[in-house]
Order: structure tokens, then sequence, then C-alpha cells
């Protein structure tokens, strides 16, 4: 694991000592994704060529959809797509208002290059492009801002022409935040920025500077998206890779909000599908309910249509390259190899002595008495293995000289870190919340 630098392979012992997914570095725990590289390579490529990309993935909790889709964009990232992540929620981001999806994309936005404030990183690279273009033409006056404003707007009026016909607010705001900038008016600038990133609460005073009313509204959302897969491609990317992550929420949302955001769904790929986001890969995440419950896809049939998949019977021989794929879930070979990584790389001046204090068969037995504690479901158990892993045992040997994990350690699982999955297969009666959010869906049929 020398290639990690200590930073990152500390940001993935963080985020696994949390019991999360880390955000960075993932790839070096992937394991079993070898089947998925060339479909997902060439649905990338195929993207950057200017077409519309779907994918759907389906797994039960356990089988890794969250790392699977970050280990997508780690590939999308090092092929030169910006990518984003979506959590999509009944409250926070619900699926059918578009214009708060696209403000959680442009929030996640990010590069090879940024982890953060990615979309303010592109358009300052864009316009200083630009500007160097305008400046480079025979005999152009070089010291009169207010020229160069006027001739980058319009250049950059040319480059987003196709944007512009169904779209003008995106070119007219990026124009006149350019134009700001020049004239030295910063808030002016950073305000149309937060304006193109979809957030609320732009000062009319701002807006009007640019010629634009209101805010970004759910039709409107999917014309900016065009317009940033254009200033992405403006800018030297291949295109976008999206992920709409825990699409199962859906099918505990009211009634009426679970029927729009189904044909919202249905929408989107519809778009995907036709062209109309030139460079997008969508890719959207769900649980087997989700794709085949009452209460998910088959409650809208044209949906259920788009989605389906005949799986074969034995998982081994399904296609990679099929609208929706679906996950398995760890098996114990699987699990131990990734504890087997993440002792290798976990951030301590004595690797060989961590190594050989937390050996293969240490790690193996702790792999099958994390699964025995969840009713032998090997499949559930990475979540729980892995930050039992790190925080009980790896962080133990680091700290105190004496502690033998082999005499000293004894796995213990308590019911309030588990999940409602993990309590299920651990046979713990469920939880008051649990049995609150079965009767919260129940009360919306």
């Amino acid at each position: 694991m020398s290639e990690l630098t200590l930073v990152r392979r500390r940001e993935i012992v963080s985020a696994l000592r949390n019991g999360t997914v880390p955000r960075r570095g993932i790839e070096t725990l992937a394991v079993g994704l070898e089947r998925y590289v060339a479909a997902i390579d060439e649905e990338l490529n195929r993207a950057a060529l200017g077409h519309g990309v779907f994918k759907a993935v389906r797994g039960d909790y356990g089988t890794g959809k969250t790392f699977f889709a970050r280990w997508v964009q780690h590939r999308a990232q090092a092929a030169g797509f910006a990518t984003a992540e979506v959590q999509i929620s009944e409250t926070e981001t619900p699926l059918h208002r578009m214009e708060t999806v696209y403000r959680r994309a442009l929030e996640s936005l990010r590069t090879r290059e940024w982890e953060e404030g990615a979309f303010r990183s592109l358009v300052d690279r864009w316009f200083y492009a630009l500007e160097e273009e305008v400046l480079a033409r025979p005999g152009f006056p070089a010291e009169d801002a207010s020229a160069v404003a006027t001739a980058v707007g319009e250049l950059l009026e040319q480059r987003l022409s196709k944007v512009s016909a169904t779209q003008p607010q995106f070119a007219a705001a990026l124009r006149a935040c350019h134009r700001a900038r020049v004239e030295g008016d910063a808030a002016v600038a950073e305000g149309l920025l937060a304006w193109l990133m979809g957030q609320p609460n732009v000062s009319a005073d701002i807006k009007r500077k640019a010629g634009l009313k209101g805010e970004i509204d759910h039709f409107g959302a999917g014309g900016f998206l065009r317009g940033l897969l254009s200033l992405l491609q403006q800018t030297g990317r291949r295109g976008l890779f999206l992920v709409l992550d825990e699409v199962e929420t859906i099918q505990r949302m009211r009634g009426d909000v679970r029927e729009k955001s189904l044909n919202a769904m249905r929408q989107l790929l519809d778009e995907v599908d036709s062209g109309r986001y030139p460079g997008l890969y969508l890719m959207v995440t769900g649980t087997p309910a989700f794709f085949e419950g009452p209460q998910g896809a088959r409650r809208l049939p044209p949906l259920e249509q788009r989605l389906h998949v005949d799986f074969a019977a034995e998982p081994r021989f399904d296609s990679s390259r099929a609208v929706q794929i679906r996950l398995l879930p760890f098996d114990e070979d699987r699990l131990i190899e990734v504890g087997r990584r993440i002792r290798d790389l976990y951030p301590t001046a004595s690797p060989e002595g961590v190594a050989a204090r937390i050996p293969d068969a240490l790690i193996a037995a702790l792999a099958r008495k994390t699964a025995g504690k969840l009713g032998g479901k090997v499949g559930i158990a990475p979540r729980l293995f892995l930050k039992k892993l790190v925080g009980d045992v790896l962080d133990r040997v680091e700290e105190h000289p004496d502690f033998d994990p082999a005499v000293h350690y004894e796995l213990q699982l308590a019911a309030n870190e588990m999940s409602a999955d993990e309590r299920a297969a651990a046979g713990i009666e469920r939880s008051a919340d649990d049995i609150a959010l079965d009767l919260d869906a129940a009360g919306t049929e």
C-alpha cells in the first residue's frame, strides 16, 4: 500500500473507524469487482463521446452499493470526468424536485484536482481560458477592461449557444459573473455563482444585475444540468458521473410524493437515453425491494420496464453490461482479504510489528466471529467487521505495546451501534424507531 500517502491512509482508517465508506482511496479496498471493470470503462468511454449512459445498481444491505458507486467515481475521475454524489431522501433531497438534486450535485462536485469547490474552480479556469483567447487576438486593447468583459461575454455566449437555446439564463448568469469580476464586484460575482449552483436566497439586487428573476425550478434545473455538462466539456472534462444513492427511500415516502419521485426517475432515464444530457453517466443505487417490491419501481410500469433485467439463476453469469446489475454479498474470503488490506495500510511507524501481532489467522477469526454474531450472515458483516478491526484491534495494538488481541480482546456488538438490518441479522428485538419507520411507511398507503 506504499502508493497511498499517509494522509490518505489516515482518511480511510478514520472513515472505517466511524463505520462509514471512505470518500477517497477506495480503490485499494476493492475486492471482487474485477468483473465490472471492462463494462464500466466502456460505458465511461461512451459517455465521453457525448452519449448519455444510465446504470442501476441493486444489492441488499452489506453488499456495498455505496462502496461500488465510489469505486466507479474513482475510475471516472481517473478517466477525466467530474463526479457528484447525491443521497436521495424524503426531506433533504426528494427525487421529484430536480432543482434540489441539481443543487446537491453542484455542492458535491469533485474532480481529480479539486475535492471541494470544484464548480467555482472550473468557472475560474474557464474564464481565464476565454480571457487568454480574447487577449491573443491581434490588436486587441488588452488594457480596456470593459472591452475584455464584452468580448469574453460574447465568446462565452458562442460556446454555450446550444444551452442558451433552451436555457438562456445559464449563460446570462455566467456572463454577468465574469463582468462583475472584471469590475471588482466580488459580492455580485459570488452571488451569481451561488445562484448558478441552485442556492436559494440570493438577493434580488444581485439577480437584477444579470437580468435574472426568481429561483431555479424543477424544469429549469434540467437546462442548468445541460449547462454544467457544456461547461465541463469547455474545461477539458470528459463528462459527469452522477450517483443518486439510496433510491429505495422513495418507498417510504408519502404516497403522492412517491408517485412523483418514481415518475421523475422515469423522465430522467428517458432524457438520458434520448441524448438530452450528452456526457452524463447516471448511476442509481437501491435495494432489491425498490426494483421488485410493490412500493418501488413496480408502481410505475413504464419505469419497471426500463429497469427490468432477467437475471440468471447463477449470479456468476450476470452481464455487467446490463442496465441493472446486482451486487453479491461478501463471502468469507473477500471479507478476510479486505481485513488484510486494512491492516497493511494502517498508518503506523511499525507496520511489521502490527502485522506480527495481528496475523492473518487473527483477522480470519475476527471476520468469522463478527459474521457469527450476525446469524452467520457474512454479507451483513463488512461494516461492523472493519469498524471493530480498526477501532478495537488496530488502534489498541498501536497505542498499547502490551496489548495482545488474541488474549485481551473479546468481540462485543451492542445494539445501539447496529443498523436495523444488522440488529435483525443478530436476532435483536426491533427498536421503537424501526417499528415507527414501518408504521410511517404503512400509513402512506
